[in-house]
């Protein structure tokens, strides 16, 4: 049965009457809307998980890249002129139709690229997206999450206490817990002399469409404020992930300092952080199909990567 919010929300944009299919239902419901125009995007976003602030700064993040030239989604205001609405306690948008293929699906790259060039690319649009968000001036009001020390390793991190994930050994919580302090020390220390802005925080193969003309970033659900690093990172481990060569994650890196110099030095550190958070992400999600293999995938990963870490600082071979 049609959802029927799908319908009440498109009227903010007196399209009710025009088709909308289903195309992902992962943490939002995303709908293909077919318009005489041409077909255009609704987000229906999970309930409580963004504020109607914090979704109307998104989409005025993503207006100004899409103006500066950055391949990116661009919002469609409603018949009223504004970016988002809310129903039956929903927030919903709509956006611009990208036309390009994920670079990954089912865990396969898109059979027509190239990953390692498509890395690069992305590499590049990463490093425009930083610069071009820091020359922004942000209107009144913005409100993003920020994936400081306190969102990544605070008492409650933006995506959940991974030390308590209930799957942890009591040695990996141990671990775990030990990593924890580090990360927050090192944190502590190196904050100030680390580049800091908004980030996308999530720029997995997944959320890149491919085309002939390029790369476009998608689902900028997680954006905010962060260390630049973080969004590096966040990339290179998802594409080491499926280019164990690391071919792939390097030329993407190479593709960023092309654009953009940054010191890499911390990137064991924030690999390590991006590894953890996926740990903690999974714990309200145990009992979606699937999630009990992914649990063990994510702490498997955190925990090679947290002793590779601390062995190194403690003058071990990692």
């Amino acid at each position: 049965m049609p959802d029927p919010d799908v319908q009440s929300a498109l009227a903010f944009w007196g399209l009710q009457d025009c088709p909308a299919t289903l195309i992902a239902a992962r943490e939002n419901q995303v709908y293909r809307v077919d318009t005489t125009d041409g077909p255009l995007v609704l987000r229906l976003h999970r309930e409580g998980y963004r504020s109607q602030a914090e979704l109307a700064s998104e989409l005025d993040w993503m207006a100004e890249l899409s103006r500066q030239g950055v391949r990116v989604p661009q919002p469609i205001p409603t018949l009223t002129g504004n970016r988002c609405i809310e129903v039956n306690g929903r927030l919903a948008d709509i956006l611009t139709f990208l036309d390009g293929q994920p670079l990954m699906s089912g865990g396969h790259w898109a059979e027509t690229v190239t990953p390692e060039d498509s890395a690069s690319q992305i590499g590049k649009t990463l490093a425009d997206l930083h610069t071009l968000s820091d020359q922004w001036q942000r209107p009144a009001g913005f409100s993003r999450p920020h994936w400081d020390a306190a969102g990544l390793v605070g008492p409650n991190p933006l995506w959940g206490r991974f030390w308590e994930n209930p799957h942890l050994t009591v040695s990996q919580v141990a671990l775990f817990s030990a990593f924890r302090d580090r990360a927050l020390r090192d944190l502590t220390a190196l904050g100030p002399t680390l580049d800091y802005g908004l980030i996308h925080a999530d720029a997995v193969p997944e959320n890149v469409l491919v085309s002939q003309d390029g790369v476009f970033l998608i689902d900028f659900d997680d954006g905010g404020f962060g260390f630049r690093l973080f969004d590096l990172a966040t990339a290179a481990n998802r594409l080491d992930r499926h280019d164990p060569s690391g071919h792939a994650s390097a030329r993407f890196l190479q593709g960023y300092q092309d654009r953009r110099p940054i010191d890499l030095s911390a990137m064991p550190l924030f690999r390590s952080l991006r590894a953890m958070t996926y740990v903690g992400w999974v714990i309200s999600r145990l009992n979606e199909p699937g999630a009990p293999a992914r649990c063990t995938r994510f702490i498997a990963e955190a925990e090679a990567r947290a002793l590779a870490l601390l062995d190194h600082s403690q003058g071990r071979p990692a």
